[in-house]
């Protein structure tokens, strides 16, 4: 029977058991109870008996016995009934005080439900289990537990390495033991007699136990999740395997007999011989990582007892806790690389910026048929090139602003067809699967359609260099199981619109997975890739919500090539009441815009180039504009203006003072002045500083003169 189906059958203790009334009287909660009823008792009847006249005696001490048998019952009721009440809490401290190992009863939240003495011990008096360095493993073994109703791993915690087992009990409780791994001080090692291992004990204060494989185990050693061998001889690597458990035999890929009488040194990789040799010799304790020769590719840790006679070894496999440490160090180094993308793209875009108003001036100083007005164009054009780079690297780094709205994934897909053909070549055919009843999402649709130009034009190139093949994109609705079996863990419940680009080219070797979505990371021949595609596709992804995976079958296995699948969160549609019919508006007829105007305006931006060019165009078409470095710059300024200013203009990240703090402690001094921030970084990357703030506007960087005239001429209008 399951530990999960024991706990079922467990039940409360009698009500009136005199071992749990003994030990719910020494509950300082209970003595409490047990005094507030006493007094209420006292106090009821003192009431009755004040209130009671001139009743015969008989009749008050009659309706005295009665009040303070009921009180009495109340107490009873409330004193016992909550452990029938409680019978799950109940039931896990009976299940953990009857183990001999420490255990305790746990939520998978980590929330301890009940621990018994030996859990204390190690653990404390924490109501959850361990955290720090321990948590991963921890949680590793109930996820495992709550899929597949057990879960071990071996941690380290309250000081000493522990082998821990989880066991699902229910749906959202586990039960933990911990038996301690490090050997007892008083274990001594007895000689084999005449070479015969049959006789072969490792006594720990006890006769010794029945024997496996040539060498006395406990039973615990015999059933162990890590591997225990017995060596005899004075030195490590040169000692003779007396006896292996078999999770030590499972590990090595051999039989215990195979093993039994070999050196432990020839059961290493000549690195991990010199390792344990260095460990040796500097006397350090503790586990290490090693390699098995005879599986060198699996991380393996070794934990040594020695004694004056032999040693004791201890292999622990530390696979899935390496997978999930080397996918924390991945995620970490993925946000490290977006952190310095959004840094480079922010001071790109200020060079940007003054280099766009720079030739917008000039070519407003040498307008067509000036000499130099086809090269002031290249000029423009290779801007507009670094422009989009920049805006790549803003992808990628989630601080791009986005303009979101309901796209159908199917419309997507199709629209973009016609253009995604025109990109293959010869040899290379593109093949579309459209499912039915495709939903809506709520993104950026020129970003999508970046994101899957990206995924096609990568599948192309690999597709061609093989000598041809197809690509093939699929468009699909996805519940959320269905998503979460394909890759996202996460999916919303609402469930998941699916994108598929596939190919039947090459596929992506292993090592190279990794490091695909790394900005500037390409396989492709110098000058035929900038590696920011899929760089800028996780970007876009992430930003929009969704998730992306890949997988991926290298050359000559069949079905060879890489598929990559873009999730996306199902919008939720809200109904919304019919509008009455609106007229068509009437098109105006087309005039140049009038670029001048009035008015008075702080521009604030810490990038000299940006704010000198930009204040000395604006002034050109009328304005007054006031220059300021800095957030404390600016305040000065307004101070000694008394705020008399029409329009502010800002930069939101600067040295000092920011953006959005300058304007809190501006705003009782410019009053509902309109504030324009100006920015590389999306919008809602600051926009929860801004605290509600009204009269607020927002304009992207690169600027051109002319959208920033534009937007200037719209704020001090409104």
């Amino acid at each position: 029977m399951s530990a999960a189906s024991e706990s079922d059958h467990l039940t409360a203790s009698p009500a009136f058991d005199i071992r749990a009334i003994a030990a719910r009287l020494s509950d300082r909660k209970t003595l409490w109870t047990v005094a507030w009823i006493a007094v209420v008792v006292i106090t009821a009847s003192a009431a009755f008996w004040v209130v009671s006249g001139t009743l015969p005696l008989g009749m008050v001490l009659a309706a005295v016995l009665v009040a303070v048998a009921g009180v009495i019952g109340m107490g009873l009721f409330a004193f016992f009934g909550d452990d029938h009440a409680s019978g799950d809490g109940l039931q896990a401290r009976h299940l953990v005080d009857a183990l001999t190992e420490a255990a305790v009863v746990a939520a998978l939240d980590g929330r301890v439900l009940a621990a018994n003495k030996g859990w204390r011990a190690i653990g404390g008096s924490d109501r959850r289990l361990p955290q720090g360095a321990a948590a991963p493993a921890m949680f590793v073994a109930m996820k495992d537990a709550r899929a597949h109703g057990l879960g071990r791993a071996t941690l380290a915690f309250a000081g000493g390495d522990f082998d821990v087992t989880a066991t699902r009990l229910t749906d959202d409780q586990v039960l933990v033991r911990a038996v301690p791994v490090v050997v007892p001080e008083v274990a001594v090692y007895a000689e084999p007699a005449q070479g015969d291992h049959a006789n072969d004990s490792f006594l720990i204060e006890t006769p010794a136990p029945a024997t496996e494989t040539g060498g006395a185990f406990d039973s615990f050693a015999r059933g162990a999740p890590f591997g225990k061998a017995l060596l005899s001889g004075d030195d490590l690597l040169s000692a003779t395997v007396v006896g292996v458990n078999a999770a030590f035999a499972r590990l090595l890929k051999a039989s215990a007999d195979d093993l039994t009488d070999r050196n432990f040194g020839d059961l290493l990789t000549q690195a991990s011989r010199a390792e344990t040799e260095s460990r040796l010799i500097s006397g350090k304790s503790g586990r290490f990582d090693i390699h098995l020769a005879a599986n060198p590719d699996l991380p393996v840790q070794m934990l040594i007892s020695e004694d004056t006679t032999g040693f004791m070894v201890y292999l622990f496999d530390v696979s899935e806790q390496k997978e999930l440490e080397q996918s924390l160090a991945q995620v970490q180094k993925m946000q490290a690389i977006g952190q310095f993308a959004g840094g480079v793209a922010h001071d790109l875009n200020n060079l940007l910026t003054g280099l766009k108003l720079r030739i917008d001036e000039l070519l407003y100083n040498h307008p067509l048929g000036d000499p130099s007005y086809d090269g002031l164009k290249e000029i423009r054009q290779i801007g507009t090139r670094a422009e989009d780079l920049v805006s790549k690297l803003l992808a990628f780094a989630r601080k791009k602003t986005v303009k979101r709205v309901t796209l159908n994934i199917g419309e997507l897909v199709s629209e973009f067809e016609v253009f995604l053909r025109r990109l293959m070549r010869e040899d290379v055919k593109l093949e579309t699967d459209y499912g039915r009843d495709l939903p809506n999402i709520h993104a950026d649709k020129s970003q999508m359609e970046m994101a899957v130009m990206n995924l096609v034009v990568n599948a192309r190139d690999a597709v061609h260099a093989s000598g041809g093949g197809k690509v093939r994109i699929k468009t699909a609705v996805l519940t959320q199981s269905e998503a979460a079996a394909l890759g996202w863990a996460d999916a919303p419940e609402q469930g998941a619109a699916l994108i598929e680009v596939s190919d039947n080219g090459p596929g992506i070797p292993p090592d190279i997975m990794a490091k695909v979505f790394e900005p500037f990371f390409t396989t492709k021949p110098q000058g035929e890739g900038t590696g920011l595609g899929l760089a800028t596709v996780y970007g876009i992804v992430n930003q929009a919500d969704g998730h992306i995976t890949i997988t991926s079958v290298v050359a000559p296995e069949p079905n060879h090539g890489a598929i990559f699948r873009i999730f996306l969160p199902v919008k939720i549609e809200v109904a919304v009441p019919e509008a009455a019919p609106v007229a068509p508006p009437v098109v105006a007829k087309v005039t140049p815009k009038d670029m001048s105007g009035a008015g008075r305006i702080l521009f604030v931006e810490d990038e000299d180039i940006v704010r000198g060019i930009a204040a000395r165009l604006l002034r050109q078409r009328g304005y007054e504009v006031l220059e300021a470095a800095d957030g404390e710059e600016a305040l000065d300024i307004i101070e000694a203006e008394d705020g008399k200013f029409d329009l502010l203009i800002s930069d939101v990240i600067m040295p000092g003072l920011d953006g959005p703090s300058m304007l809190k402690r501006a705003r009782p001094l410019i009053g509902n002045v309109p504030v324009m921030f100006i920015s590389g970084y999306a919008e809602a990357e600051f926009s929860d500083l801004l605290d509600n703030e009204a009269n607020i506007s927002f304009l992207p960087k690169p600027l051109d003169i002319k959208t920033l005239a534009e937007r200037v001429k719209e704020q001090l209008a409104a």
